[in-house]
Parts: C-alpha cells; structure tokens; sequence
C-alpha cells in the first residue's frame, strides 16, 4: 500500500520562502529550542526539506581559492542525499534504483522503463524534494498511476530546479489528469517541459487540462501525443490556444482528430502569437482540415514548425495548404510524408513558395510522392529564388533517376579534400562560410551558404547528406566536432 506524504511539518518564519539557487535551506534559532516528537515518516520528510549539513567557513577573498575547493562547496549541500533515499525505500518498501544513486549530482536523470511503480516513485520524490542538480527528469513507463502522480506534485511545490518531466506511458487516465490539473492550477514550481504522451487521457481529460493552460503560462512545451482525444478534445484545444500565450511547442500526434476538431483547432491557432511547433501527424483532418490549415498559414505570423503528415490530405487539400504558403512569412518546415499527394500536388505546393518572395520555407516534407522529370525543373527554378528550400520526394520517374544517384558522391570527402589542398581543417573550412565565424548555424542559412558557395560545388542531394551530419535536431547545425590536424 502507497503510504501518502505525510503533512508538512511546520518551519519557522525565518525558513519560509524559495531556496535560491546555490543557497541550501538552513534555518538559524534565536535560542536553542527543544524538537518536538516526531514519527518517522515525519522526520523522513523533513530531512528532506533541510537535511542536517555542517557549514564550511568559506575563506577570505585574498586567500587562494582552488576548483576543488569550490566543487567540494557544491557537493556538500546534497550531503546526506543517498543516505536519505535509501531511508524512503525502506520506508515505502521498494527495492533502491542503483543508477538513481549514481546520477544524483547529475542534470539529467533518466528512469525510464524501471518498473518504479507509485511506491517507487515516492521514494524517488522524497530524494528530490530537496536535490538542486536534478533538471530534466524521464520517468516513462513506470506504471506509475494516479499515486506516484500525487508525490511528484508533492515534491513539485518543494523543488525549484527541477525544470523538464516526462511521465509517458504511465496508464494515468481521468485521475491522473485531475491531479496534473490542480496542480498546474496552482503552480509555482520551475516546470516548463511537460510529456504526457500515451497515457488514455480522452475528452473529460481534454476539458480538465485545457482549462488550467488557459491561464497557466508557465508550461512551454507540452506533449499530449498517443492519448485518444477527438473532436470534442479538439474543440477544448482550440479554445485554450486561442488565450494560451505561453506554449511554444505543442504534440497531438497519434489522437483521432478529424474534421470538426481541424477546423476547432485551427481558429484557436488563427489568433495565437506564441506556439511555434505544432505536430498534428497521424490524426485524421483530410482535405476539409487542410482547408483550414490554409487560412490559418494565411494568418498565423508565429508557426515554424508544422507536421501534417499521415492526415488523408489528398492534391485538393494540398492545393488549399498551398495558398496559405504564398503569403506566409514565418513557417519554416511542412511535413506532408505519408499523404495521398501525388506529383500534381507537390507541384502546387512548390510553386507557392516560388510565388512568395517572403517565404523562409526550408524544408518541405514529401518524401512519399515519386515525382516527373519537369518537377524537378520547375524545382530548379524554385531554387534560384529560395536556395535555402530543401524539398524531400521519393525519387524520380525516367532516366532522371539514374542521372541522381550519379551525384551522390560522398560530399565529406569532396571538402575534405578541399581542407588539405589549402591547410587548413574541415572545421575551418565551414567556419569561412559562416558570417559570424562561429561552429553553429541554423539549418537554412547553412543550405543557403553551402549552395552559393563555389569553393567545393555541391549539389542540393549532397548538401542534404551533410546536413544529416551536422544537424543537431534543433533546428541548427553543429560543425565544430570537425576538428582535425591541419595536413
């Protein structure tokens, strides 16, 4: 049986307040008092809001201060930490997480997949009430259920580094979603990163969350993929994108959105100046949601990111995206894979971006659509007025395709090459081409300066396939791995 938080024991008014960062919480008396009794679940919590820690006197400025002696100041207001988790599982009756010891000073603790169970996560959340180096925790498939939610809420209200959860996977339902709702209600925790995917929220879940995000501006990015919203979900999620202005990233993926919770959806977006990402694959919004999809790209000044892909869009709801994308000035990356699109339809789309001399398209997913000999040329075309576009297709029907994979000449050794005819290294090389003479770039600047660069010509295929190499998937390429020995 899940034994619950015991109540907060009361602290002095010189101990209330947030812990600040680099400051353990410690309380000093005026006149030494007696303690009161406790139980020991009692005084198991509250050596987790201040365990007991011996002040180091820190050394005069003028003294000589070393790097050890600075980490060692770090280290020791977690003094206590391990000895303190092992009490909790010996409270809760679990067996102790070995890599949860071991990572402790760590930033990222990832327990996905460690059949914690709720009572394993108390213990876990009683170690983390009073942990500072803890910032992104995984905790996916767990079981953890509606009582493991309530001590990570618990510990949540205590902890104030802790920045990034993800509790997938953790069969939570109707329950669990109340829970994450009260709390996200009164939140005052660090928390802005937040994955729920695959955990049976429906509608009655839908309505519960989207309430709070309404008003709660604190969570920015949020994953509600692989639950079972549908249209009555949709409409509850248009309706608090249309007041959010905290969300930048939001996933749907995987739910069963079709026509009417589209369109829901799409008129909250219409009015949204924050979210950024939106990934709406494998949903069910056919051509009559890409109609509203248009009007929204038409509208909307603040998507970059957006994944339609496996949504039954045919070439008529592809001609409807397209209008949106010849006035659209900020999207960046649209992901159409896995739809009945064929080549008629793709070319709709690229001439879109051809017509808008605004368009900052840098990549455009249709990488099921097997396209024409004049596709491509009209592609060329579109090139010469956006070179940072990349458009992705399966291939290409007639002899052109033969003529394609005779320019996938490994594009690393062309300027590797390069690099030792000039002495120089291959990371040097990149950083020539970059305006700012740093190691990073984002995707679309670095495709537009490797293909107006004439110092080791590259095709467009070439170009993705270094792209690949680099790409940091955030949005931005990574070249400064490429240090080499100049020859």
């Amino acid at each position: 049986m899940c034994i619950p938080f015991p109540p907060k024991p009361t602290l002095p008014r010189a101990c209330e307040g947030r812990i600040t960062a680099g400051s353990p919480r410690v309380c000093q008396y005026e006149t030494p008092t007696e303690p009161a009794p406790q139980s020991s679940d009692e005084a198991l919590y509250s050596e987790a809001e201040a365990p007991q820690t011996v002040r180091k006197v820190k050394p005069d400025r003028e003294n000589s201060e070393t790097d050890l002696e600075i980490e060692d100041n770090e280290k020791f207001f977690t003094t206590g930490q391990k000895e303190l988790y092992l009490e909790a599982c010996k409270l809760v009756g679990v067996v102790p997480v070995s890599y949860f010891i071991r990572n402790m000073e760590e930033s990222y603790m990832n327990l996905n997949h460690h059949g914690l169970g709720p009572r394993g996560t108390k213990a876990i959340a009683i170690a983390l009430v009073s942990n500072t180096t803890v910032t992104k925790l995984e905790l996916e498939d767990n079981g953890i259920t509606e009582e493991g939610i309530l001590s990570l809420v618990e510990m949540l209200q205590e902890n104030y580094y802790l920045q990034e959860m993800n509790i997938s996977n953790n069969q939570l339902g109707l329950k669990g979603a109340r829970i994450i709702s009260d709390f996200l209600e009164t939140n005052t925790s660090s928390i802005w990163s937040l994955e729920l995917s695959g955990n049976d929220f429906k509608e009655e879940s839908a309505a519960l969350l989207c309430q709070v995000l309404s008003s709660n501006y604190r969570i920015k990015k949020l994953d509600l993929s692989h639950n079972q919203f549908s249209d009555v979900g949709g409409e509850h999620l248009g309706q608090m994108l249309a007041t959010n202005v905290g969300l930048t990233s939001l996933d749907l993926s995987w739910n069963h959105f079709h026509t009417r919770g589209a369109v829901a959806l799409c008129n909250g977006l219409r009015g949204n100046v924050t979210l950024t990402k939106l990934n709406l694959s494998m949903n069910g919004l056919g051509n009559e949601g890409a109609l509203a999809l248009g009007e929204v790209l038409r509208l909307n000044s603040c998507l970059v990111y957006l994944d339609v892909s496996g949504n039954d869009i045919s070439n008529e709801g592809a001609s409807k995206i397209s209008r949106g994308l010849e006035s659209n000035e900020s999207l960046k990356v649209l992901k159409l894979f896995l739809n009945p699109i064929s080549v008629d339809g793709a070319l709709l789309l690229i001439l879109s971006i051809k017509r808008n001399p605004k368009s900052r398209m840098e990549e455009l997913d249709i990488s099921n659509v097997l396209v024409s000999e004049q596709f491509v040329k009209t592609l060329d075309g579109v090139y010469a007025v956006h070179p940072q576009l990349d458009v992705v297709f399966k291939g290409v029907q007639g002899p052109s395709a033969k003529n394609i994979n005779s320019l996938l000449t490994n594009p690393m050794k062309l300027i590797q090459s390069y690099a030792d005819r000039h002495g120089i290294t291959v990371e040097d090389f990149f950083k020539s081409l970059n305006p700012t003479g740093t190691t990073r770039m984002s995707v679309g600047d670095f495709q537009k300066v490797m293909i107006e660069q004439n110092k080791v010509p590259l095709n467009r295929y070439q170009v993705r396939e270094v792209i690949k190499r680099l790409d940091e998937k955030t949005g931005m390429v990574n070249f400064s791995f490429l240090k080499t020995v100049k020859p």
